[in-house]
């Protein structure tokens, strides 16, 4: 089991690993919309929902592999309103593939997020 930390992403400040690689798959920590130096984006759904893409982004380059090669996600919202808003900036990130996805409404996110982002990659061979 191989711990994956990378500076392009926020470092965590809890107890957890930004990712753990195992074998050949990548399982990220919920991503939040944090910036690389730890500031929190305040703003739009959209916004922050761009931010926690690029934190995936960086996590999953520095194990190695890429959205292209997701498995699986799992969107925590904090407003099922934003279902639509969702889907349309999440599919501009998985093109040629479609990972499977679970998403769910929760009561509250760190920070009073709007968007939080978990998931799982296969690694490139």
């Amino acid at each position: 089991m191989e711990m994956i930390r990378t500076p392009k992403a926020p470092q965590p400040n809890l107890p957890y690993s930004q990712a753990v690689k195992l074998g050949n798959l990548v399982y990220t920590s919920g991503t939040l919309p944090f910036r690389p130096d730890g500031t929190f984006v305040e703003g739009t759904f959209e916004e922050q929902l761009h931010q926690v893409f690029a934190n995936l982004q960086a996590v999953l380059e520095a194990a190695g592999t890429s959205l292209q090669h997701v498995v699986k996600t799992t969107v925590f919202l904090k407003d099922m309103n934003d279902f639509a808003k969702l889907n349309d900036i999440y599919g501009s990130y998985f093109t040629g593939h479609l990972p499977a996805r679970s998403t769910v409404e929760v009561a509250r996110l760190p920070k009073d997020a709007w968007v939080e982002i978990e998931l799982v990659a296969a690694v490139r061979e």
